[in-house]
């Protein structure tokens, strides 16, 4: 199905607006790369594993991070399934907090019987963007990923994304392996409550 045949999500009306297209890009990487060691905020700052995340909180964080680009994929989960996804066996949550906020935040995944760590979602709050706190969180989330053993991490960017995302992806390492063309349709009005 390309994405011009895409159809549209049950919760989707057309004064939601129309559609926006996008180009997935996935990329990989196969070996554990040396330690790039980012330099750290300057401000106190904390990366913290959220440890039993509950839906509610995730929620509010992925909206916080992703609103401005059109991260709607997890708003139209159930509660169930998003349940489901965060208590899943080696599910990690990553916060970065900065002065006791919440700047950014990181999901890894295990995949493939854990042999392969997917770095599902990766953003800074909009509040914290400029501030060169991405290429810190991406050597801490690598490293952590690596140290659970996988033969390959994966991540995934769209045009979407922040115009930075693959650039900053591809000088950590990782690899295009492949691409797609997606639609990505706005969300309806009962979903977009929190806009």
């Amino acid at each position: 199905m390309t994405a011009d045949a895409e159809a549209p999500p049950p919760d989707w009306v057309p004064a939601a607006g129309p559609a926006q297209a996008s180009r997935i890009t996935y990329l990989e990487m196969l070996e554990r790369p040396a330690p790039r060691r980012a330099p750290p905020p300057l401000d106190q700052h904390v990366l913290m594993r959220v440890e039993e995340p509950k839906v509610a909180y995730f929620r509010w964080l992925y909206h916080y991070v992703g609103r401005d680009w059109m991260w709607i994929d997890r708003r139209r989960w159930p509660d169930d399934k998003l349940a489901a996804h965060l208590a899943a066996p080696g599910y990690g949550l990553y916060v970065l907090h900065l002065k006791g906020a919440p700047a950014g935040f990181f999901e890894l995944v295990p995949q493939d019987g854990g042999t392969r760590i997917d770095l599902g979602l990766f953003g800074i709050a909009p509040d914290f963007i400029g501030r060169r706190l991405g290429p810190f969180m991406l050597d801490q989330a690598i490293q952590l990923a690596w140290e659970r053993g996988p033969t390959r991490m994966t991540v995934d960017t769209c045009t979407l994304d922040h115009p930075k995302a693959l650039i900053l992806y591809q000088k950590f390492g990782f690899r295009p392996y492949a691409t797609r063309e997606r639609l990505a349709w706005p969300l309806g009005p009962e979903l977009a409550r929190l806009d």
